[in-house]
């Protein structure tokens, strides 16, 4: 390997060490942690050359840090790979309510990187970030301070101190272990996965529900064990529990039926057009609850049929609305509802 290649393979050794150490090392520490001799790192890392990512601080016994704010990664994308990034920065532009100046300065990074290649899609990357950065009314500063520090606690595996507000209002202190931070777009919320002590197993924290988070010197190991994806494979957004998922039967109307299969709404699900223009759709759900602000958007033009907990809860709020509405039957079919004609315009408007 040439001289030049082995200092780069050898900087990039040094800090992820000092990312996972935010405390800091002495280059005799990293030396020993790296194996190698102390010379060796100090020709690495002379004092008057670091790279741009690491810092000695003066105050703190000359200990080598890593600049957290400094731009670690490059990369290049082809035009496809762009398209696909441009779709998942308009969905994270759409579908956050928190001020994410991160999140901007990245797509302003991105947009500013590709106006060679594609001035459209670089404008509206631009536009997005500008829009992320504009909107006053959805800065939270302690939702980004606890989304930073979760973040640095999750990339240097180390434990934090949270401090969690339940939805009854009362707050519980924990150490906990971020394994995994992941989105919930109908909800437009993040979550952190990880081990809470106590008691001790894995469990979920919405992340605008913590009041503060200090990360610890105590590090963690991430079980090989845990999968993500296994772990979520029958959520339907974010819920997941160690019992057997239930599957759940639903009937949409005719009217819907396209527009229904116009999409993928969970990887296992099973859908079959019956004889009458009817669609039944089935999957395994963790928890079916969770599955209800969605079943709700569909109106009257999807009916639950298992599991019977499910139908049941639709059924009282049927019965509830119906309360609220001062609804009583009536004896002609033309003023019970809308006429197919029309239901079908109304859905083709909506949903083209």
């Amino acid at each position: 390997m040439k001289r030049a290649e082995s200092k780069a393979v050898r900087i990039n050794q040094i800090e992820k060490l000092l990312w996972s150490h935010p405390e800091g090392l002495t280059r005799t520490e990293i030396a020993r942690r790296i194996g190698v001799h102390r010379s060796v790192i100090t020709k690495y890392l002379d004092q008057d050359d670091l790279p741009p990512s690491i810092y000695e601080d003066e105050l703190d016994g000359k200990k080598l840090k890593i600049d957290r704010s400094a731009d670690l990664t490059k990369a290049s994308f082809t035009l496809h790979e762009v398209m696909a990034i441009h779709l998942a920065t308009r969905m994270l532009a759409t579908r956050t309510d928190k001020q994410n100046p991160h999140a901007a300065s990245a797509l302003r990074k991105l947009g500013l990187a590709l106006q060679r290649l594609d001035k459209n899609v670089s404008h509206h990357l631009l536009r997005s970030a500008d829009v992320m950065d504009e909107d006053a009314s959805y800065r939270d500063p302690v939702y980004l301070e606890v989304l930073q520090t979760l973040t640095e606690a999750w990339a240097s595996s180390r434990k934090v101190r949270v401090s969690h507000q339940m939805a009854n209002k009362r707050i519980f202190d924990y150490t906990f272990s971020p394994y995994f931070i992941e989105p919930y777009a109908l909800g437009q919320t993040a979550h952190v996965i990880g081990l809470r002590e106590p008691p001790g197993k894995v469990r979920t924290f919405k992340i605008e529900r913590v009041r503060s988070v200090e990360i610890l010197r105590e590090e963690y190991e991430l079980p090989d064990t845990f999968d993500p994806a296994e772990l979520l494979r029958h959520a339907w957004g974010i819920w997941y529990t160690e019992a057997e998922p239930e599957e759940v039967v639903l009937r949409f109307h005719p009217r819907v039926v396209q527009r229904v299969r116009e999409s993928t709404w969970k990887r296992d699900e099973v859908t079959e057009l019956q004889a009458n223009g009817f669609l039944l759709w089935r999957a395994k759900v963790a928890e079916p609850k969770e599955m209800l602000p969605w079943i709700r958007g569909w109106g009257a033009d999807c009916e639950v049929l298992e599991p019977e907990a499910l139908r049941n809860q639709l059924t009282l709020e049927a019965q509830r609305l119906a309360s609220i509405y001062s609804w009583q039957a009536q004896s002609r079919t033309g003023q019970k509802e809308r006429s197919e004609a029309e239901d079908q315009e109304f859905c083709g408007d909506f949903f083209d």
